[in-house]
């Protein structure tokens, strides 16, 4: 497999925004009330983190260290601000929808996450990847929180009826406590097909990880479960005690 391709299947599958990561939790939970909400929010982070990547990822060996933040929220905020324009402009009722959310991107953690441990760290093709990958994963992630929310809440799929007339929406879906339970619901479903895949391969089934003592900018040696931000493992902090 080609770097691209892992890095496509590493977003898509391997860590996957939503179901794996756990990251992005509060557009997730906000916006999915119906499928176009998880699709257009997806669509606008995956443009966003894509070309956040390329930028970061080119302007990697100019970037100071002491500021190399403030230059990647700078250089994400430009990007969220065009995308929103282009929202406004062409799509103004997914922009309605989405509202306060779109703005929020700028401080989406996949988006930072990714800019720190990956793009500027790799060349510019295969942070592309990165971000394509992600943002998908994102988009995958959102879309179907969505379409299981708007069937269950409203007998619908993009707005169009497909159960019958007689159903009774489950109102519950599409308030916020139905979008834990369908994260809960699809996390666990995928745990189930994941565990059922490695028995049949005889792969040894993963065990949960463990709670991190740290998180961003903590400056522990290695890296966490989700691969996004630097902690220490239990041999290395045995080492350096």
């Amino acid at each position: 497999m080609s770097k691209s391709a892992e890095r496509l299947f590493n977003g898509l599958v391997k860590e996957n925004p939503t179901f794996v990561l756990m990251l992005g939790m509060c557009p997730t939970l906000a916006v999915t009330t119906s499928a176009i909400n998880g699709i257009g929010m997806g669509l606008s982070t995956t443009v966003v983190l894509v070309l956040s990547n390329v930028m970061i990822s080119a302007l990697r060996k100019i970037i100071p260290d002491s500021v190399r933040m403030p230059a990647f929220i700078v250089v994400v905020a430009s990007f969220v601000t065009i995308v929103q324009f282009l929202l406004e402009g062409f799509v103004p009722s997914l922009y309605n929808a989405l509202g306060i959310y779109i703005p929020l991107i700028v401080v989406n953690c996949i988006i930072l996450g990714r800019a720190e441990s990956y793009a500027s760290k790799n060349p510019v093709i295969p942070s592309l990847f990165d971000g394509l990958g992600m943002g998908l994963g994102f988009t995958v992630g959102l879309t179907a929180i969505g379409i299981v929310r708007e069937i269950l809440g409203a007998g619908k799929v993009f707005g169009t009826q497909i159960l019958p007339d007689s159903y009774e929406p489950i109102t519950i879906f599409i308030l916020a406590p139905g979008a834990f339970l369908v994260l809960s619901m699809l996390v666990a479903l995928q745990n189930k097909v994941k565990r059922h895949i490695a028995l049949k391969k005889g792969e040894p089934i993963p065990e949960p990880a463990e709670g991190c003592e740290g998180c961003a900018g903590c400056g522990r040696a290695g890296s966490c479960a989700g691969g996004i931000f630097p902690v220490e493992s239990k041999t290395e902090k045995k080492e350096n005690d």
